[in-house]
C-alpha cells in the first residue's frame, strides 16, 4: 500500500500573501489543521499549521478591541510564519514510511509531490483510516491476540491450522512482544467459534492474550 492510495486530494492550499485571518477562516471552514502554501504557479513554497496560526493569534487577555484584533490578524502574512523547509513524500512512498516520517518528525501531515507539483496530502486521519482497514476494525468476526515465538514459520503454522479448521482470516497485525523472543499477533477470523478457536491455537502459541467477538 502506498501514499497515493490513501492520500487526500485535491489539496486545499493558500497563497503566501494571504493573511493570518484568511488562513484561520479557511481552516475553520474546511475543518483542517494545515495548509500547504503555493505560489501563483502552483508550486509549493511552504506549509502553515493550526499550531503556528494560534501562536500569532491575540491572546484572550488582550486589551485590543474586535476591530484592532481583526486588523492585527490581517496585517500578518502567511509568508512570515510558514515553514519553508517542508518535509514531503511522493505518491509512491510506502504508507508505513510516511507514518514513520510523521512520528519521527512529530508532524500530523505531509504534502505529496510529484516534481514541482503538489498532488495530495497524507494526514494522521488518513493513516488512522488505513489502520482501521488493516486491522479489519469494521469486519465482523472473532478477534484473537496471541504471543508467538519469534521464529521463522510460526505464523505460517497458525495460518495453516486456521485454514484446516475452515476459518477465514480477515486481518492480521503483528506487534512488538513483551520480550525479545516473542511477537504479539492480532488476527480477526470468521467461520469458527470462540471456544474452538482457543482450543486450536493454544498448542501453537506461547500465550493466548485475548479472544473476543468484534
Amino acid at each position: 500500500m502506498f501514499v497515493g492510495d490513501r492520500m487526500s486530494h485535491p489539496v486545499i492550499t493558500i497563497y503566501p500573501t494571504a493573511s493570518l485571518s484568511d488562513a484561520w477562516k479557511l481552516m475553520n471552514d474546511e475543518h483542517i489543521s494545515r495548509l500547504p502554501v503555493v505560489d501563483k504557479r502552483g508550486r509549493m513554497v511552504g506549509i502553515v499549521s493550526l499550531k503556528q496560526i494560534l501562536r500569532y493569534m491575540p491572546s484572550e487577555a488582550t486589551t485590543l478591541d474586535v476591530y484592532e484584533i481583526k486588523g492585527a490578524m490581517e496585517s500578518i502574512k502567511i509568508e512570515r510564519i510558514m515553514t519553508r523547509n517542508v518535509i514531503t513524500v511522493t505518491a509512491g512512498t510506502p504508507i508505513e514510511e510516511a507514518a514513520r516520517i510523521m512520528v519521527d518528525n512529530e508532524i500530523g501531515g505531509i504534502p505529496v509531490v510529484e516534481g514541482d507539483s503538489l498532488v495530495g496530502i497524507i494526514t494522521e486521519t488518513d493513516l488512522f483510516k488505513t489502520f482501521l482497514e488493516v486491522m479489519g476494525a469494521r469486519e465482523k468476526g472473532i478477534r484473537l491476540s496471541v504471543a508467538m515465538k519469534k521464529a521463522p514459520g510460526e505464523l505460517a503454522k497458525l495460518a495453516q491450522a486456521l485454514f484446516a479448521a475452515g476459518a477465514n482470516i480477515l486481518s492480521v497485525g503483528t506487534f512488538l512482544g513483551h520480550s525479545s523472543t516473542t511477537t504479539e499477533v492480532t488476527i480477526k477470523v470468521e467461520g469458527i467459534g470462540r471456544e474452538a478457536l482457543i482450543a486450536l491455537v493454544t498448542p501453537l502459541v506461547e500465550q493466548v492474550i485475548d479472544v473476543r467477538a468484534a
